[in-house]
């Protein structure tokens, strides 16, 4: 798709580039990339598979040639609310009376959140024997330009989606940053309208290192394995997996522990197949590699890029697989309660408004405190499908073909290419049966301040006006029982960038591209710090 060139842009950044100058920089990104790990397996549309039977081929990952600028006090808003974010979900995971609930609301509509919830029913008659669990969260925003707040502009960013399951793109994210870098320093200097690499703020990303970092705190954490056997962790991967090594710079960097963390890859499919529960109390999960039989290895942790969504679940057997990895005594990243607390029924309902009533988010999070506050100010206007008054309103909302242009309709998924946008909703509400309306949330569109940029995608250039999405990464650790926190932090960050006509943004899925921040100083920027001046 190209990039939509309808707004006048700006001359000054990104520079104009000439044809020689592109030709430059293009071969000089595919090097780098190639040469850095920034790749994917190619698409089908790129290579087909009968031209690349051994799976030997990878081509570099969808970039664009410049990082896209973002207000400064908009990055450190998100970066500032991860850790409250990472307590609030690590909360909402351990009440099962809440999750039940929700459930509750959406399953009429939603048979993969009624098999999950399933699972957790299943391994709760027969007795969790893991007490720990582990969170990879990423919060997705995008930058609301507020006009009213002076000097400006003023951005806020709102919160698009929280993710618990399979945050991807850390890896590639530090890739581009790092790309993004060299360019600064080697090549944009070099331009006939040259940019200075002095003259780009670009902060630093640590999401590989971090996130890493929280797989082997929950490895330390889980404890001596059964003598004789090694503790490993294990990556729960799909068979047919393209953004590999995404996954593959955090295993690498989990090689560098002291000493360090043997790291498997197990399809989901294969689970049965090649690993099994001790038959002891605590139904520790037992690995043995198909390349050596007799190993014998003990799962600490298992760290899920797969079982988002039913596609990953094709028959029976997967979700007996599922179950099997729930009644095990491995830390799950996450849990199948941890996954459920991010479907988007929770995120609307967390985000209601204050009534004279105390809010849901403030069973989790006391009102007023600063978390509580920070939280809130990312928060848009989300609103159920139910029968409620607000639901009610909110469904005419959504069958009218002109105020749905405004919205955008959301099923209980995480991943891209899911939703339902503007004017197709009504057409696609009507095509469901109103019982299954429930398991649907509608949120406010938001609309972001388009910038320019070129995007590189399968060796072609895009040039034209695009927009941007930032996720914050957040590693946590948490005992279910107690409620101790043992681990928290925020754990870098990542921008993806689309051409604006775009209503999707999934790198994987052709829509997106992976980007870095350069930060922009805005009056806001300028006035905080001169208040930080003595």
């Amino acid at each position: 798709m190209g990039l939509d060139a309808g707004i006048e842009p700006s001359r000054l950044y990104p520079p104009e580039i000439g044809e020689q100058e592109r030709g430059h920089l293009i071969q000089t990104v595919k090097d780098w990339s190639i040469g850095h790990g920034l790749v994917v397996r190619p698409p089908p549309t790129v290579i087909a598979a009968e031209a690349d039977t051994r799976g030997i081929t990878a081509v570099p990952a969808p970039v664009t040639l410049f990082p896209s600028g973002l207000a400064r006090h908009a990055f450190r808003q998100g970066l500032a609310a991860q850790k409250a974010y990472n307590e609030l979900y690590a909360a909402v995971s351990r009440d099962e009376k809440f999750l039940a609930q929700i459930v509750k609301e959406v399953i009429d509509g939603d048979d993969f959140v009624r098999d999950l919830w399933a699972v957790h029913e299943t391994v709760k008659s027969e007795g969790y024997t893991q007490p720990l669990s582990l969170g990879l969260f990423r919060s997705d925003y995008m930058a609301h330009h507020d006009p009213s707040i002076q000097p400006g502009p003023f951005y806020q960013l709102k919160q698009v989606e929280f993710n618990t399951i399979a945050a991807s793109f850390a890896g590639l994210s530090v890739r581009t940053c790092q790309l993004h870098n060299y360019l600064a320093k080697t090549q944009y200097p070099l331009l006939q309208q040259a940019t200075s690499g002095d003259t780009l703020d670009l902060p630093d990303n640590k999401a590989i290192e971090k996130l890493a970092g929280g797989i082997e705190a929950a490895y330390n954490a889980y404890g001596a394995p059964q003598a004789n056997h090694t503790k490993c962790v294990v990556f729960l991967v799909q068979g047919t997996e393209r953004n590999v090594w995404d996954q593959r710079h955090l295993e690498y960097q989990l090689a560098q522990a002291s000493p360090p963390i043997p790291v498997f890859r197990v399809a989901f499919s294969d689970v049965l197949r090649q690993t099994r529960l001790a038959k002891t109390e605590k139904r520790q999960l037992l690995y043995a590699p198909p390349f050596n039989p007799e190993g014998n290895f003990e799962v600490a942790v298992i760290y899920m890029r797969s079982g988002y969504g039913p596609g990953d679940y094709p028959n029976q057997e997967a979700w007996t697989a599922r179950c099997h990895l729930e009644r095990s005594y491995a830390i799950k990243c996450p849990s199948v309660l941890t996954q459920l607390a991010g479907t988007k029924k929770v995120q609307q309902v967390l985000a209601t408004p204050r009534t004279s009533k105390e809010s849901i988010l403030s069973e989790f999070i006391k009102e007023d405190t600063p978390s509580a506050v920070e939280l809130r100010k990312t928060f848009t206007n989300i609103f159920p499908m139910d029968t409620s008054d607000v639901g009610l309103e909110a469904r005419e909302k959504a069958l009218d073909p002109v105020l749905c242009r405004d919205y955008v309709l959301k099923p209980q998924r995480e991943g891209g290419g899911n939703n339902i946008y503007g004017s197709a909703i009504p057409a696609y509400l009507k095509g469901l049966p109103d019982a299954h309306w429930n398991s649907y949330i509608l949120m406010e569109l938001i609309k972001p301040s388009p910038s320019r940029n070129f995007i590189l995608r399968n060796g072609r250039l895009e040039e034209g006006n695009v927009i941007s999405e930032l996720g914050v990464y957040g590693a946590c650790l948490w005992h279910r029982d107690t409620g101790e926190v043992l681990h928290n932090e925020e754990a870098g960050w990542l921008l993806r960038t689309k051409g604006n006509q775009s209503e999707e943004g999934g790198v994987a899925a052709g829509f997106g591209c992976m980007d870095s921040v350069s930060l922009l100083l805005t009056g806001v920027d300028v006035q905080e710090d001169s208040a930080l001046r003595p």
